[in-house]
């Protein structure tokens, strides 16, 4: 209801000055057409007066009938020499015509501006004072349809930019979901040639094992099909009540017992306060892609995820004891990248490198703002 209201404002205050504008013009032909009583109609020069006035006040709705209303009743005072007034009132529904309608139609009510208007000024004039005049209302008529003009030529291209824009975000979005997909298919499929590997190896003598294997590439399998599902469902979505929550903190135990099932021990430490969705999401890939590389390169061997919220940034940090070179030779790839791409999309730090001592560590600051 409130953006509703917002949305009403702008568009009732416009409406009222319009209404304000049409009631002035209105009172005012009514005293011209009373000083004028003596040689026209009184009833004839209050007709005109509210043709004059009253269009005005819908000439945002119908410009083109507004005008045109305005124009023949202005011009027919003017012959009737009820008002020598520099047509404002048909320069004032002109601007509207020019502002809303095609060009070709504008040029055309200004062509039809300036011979009515002219032609009536030379009728309803004496010589030479109708030159001077002639030439006021084609300056000011002129005016009000060039400023109806620049105005239409501005929206439109705030129009432009804003599908520009548009199309930029939908180009991004598509590319986050392309991430989000590398990062959750890499992580699955890492624990499912982790697992099948050891199920091949124990299957004969250790048959527990294997199954037991089998149940962690089965559970991941299928958790892994309803996450893509939730991010292929991005793209058909109706409405934002139609996706599911992306992962975030709360999510990282789920994430640390899976890659337990994978052969990596893992100590995961969170505090701090929340963080936003997009932030959030931002710090599970990062741990995920982390872990992942450990799975990949490194298992067996312990890791330690620690997650610190602080006042004005998160920290992370993801340290393994497996041999260091083994993401400097395998995962030096779009997993390091993707991790580095989504810290600098905050204006964040990220480093990763073997630690003394032998294994890897992965570490990233991310601002809130």
């Amino acid at each position: 209801m409130i953006p509703r209201i917002a949305r009403w404002l702008p568009t009732a205050y416009l409406f009222a000055l319009d209404v304000a504008a049409s009631a002035a013009v209105v009172a005012v032909y009514l005293e011209f057409a009373a000083l004028r009583s003596a040689s026209v109609p009184l009833w004839l020069g209050y007709a005109l007066a509210v043709l004059i006035g009253l269009p005005l006040a819908v000439r945002r709705k119908w410009p083109l009938a507004a005008f045109g209303v305005v124009l023949v009743a202005q011009s027919t005072a003017t012959t009737l020499s009820i008002t020598l007034e520099p047509f404002t009132p048909t320069a004032f529904a002109l601007y509207m015509v020019a502002a809303l309608l095609p060009r070709e139609r504008a040029t055309t009510a200004l062509v039809c501006t300036l011979a009515l208007s002219t032609a009536t000024i030379f009728i309803g004039e004496a010589w030479p004072d109708n030159i001077g005049l002639a030439a006021f209302v084609v300056l000011l008529t002129s005016g009000a349809w060039a400023l109806g003009r620049s105005t239409r030529v501005r929206r439109e291209y705030a129009e432009r930019t804003a599908a520009e824009q548009a199309a930029r975000a939908v180009v991004d979005e598509r590319m986050r979901i392309a991430r989000e997909l590398h990062d959750v298919v890499a992580h699955s499929l890492s624990l499912i040639a982790v697992k099948a590997g050891v199920a091949n190896h124990v299957a004969a003598e250790q048959p527990e094992q294997a199954r037991e294997a089998l149940r962690v590439i089965e559970t991941t399998g299928r958790s892994t099909l309803v996450e893509m599902r939730r991010l292929l469902g991005v793209l058909r979505a109706d409405s934002p009540a139609d996706l599911a929550p992306m992962p975030g903190l709360p999510d990282l135990p789920g994430l640390v017992q899976r890659a337990s099932l994978a052969g990596v021990p893992v100590d995961l430490s969170v505090t701090g306060g929340e963080l936003p969705e997009a932030l959030g999401l931002t710090v599970f890939r990062i741990v995920q892609e982390s872990v992942t590389n450990v799975v990949k390169h490194a298992a067996p061997a312990r890791c330690s995820v620690a997650v610190d919220v602080g006042e004005s940034a998160v920290r992370i940090s993801v340290v393994d004891d497996g041999p260091g070179e083994r993401v400097l030779t395998g995962g030096g790839g779009h997993g390091l990248i993707g991790m580095r791409e989504r810290v600098a999309v905050y204006g964040g730090t990220f480093a990763a490198g073997p630690v003394g001592g032998g294994g890897f560590r992965v570490a990233a600051e991310v601002p809130f703002a």
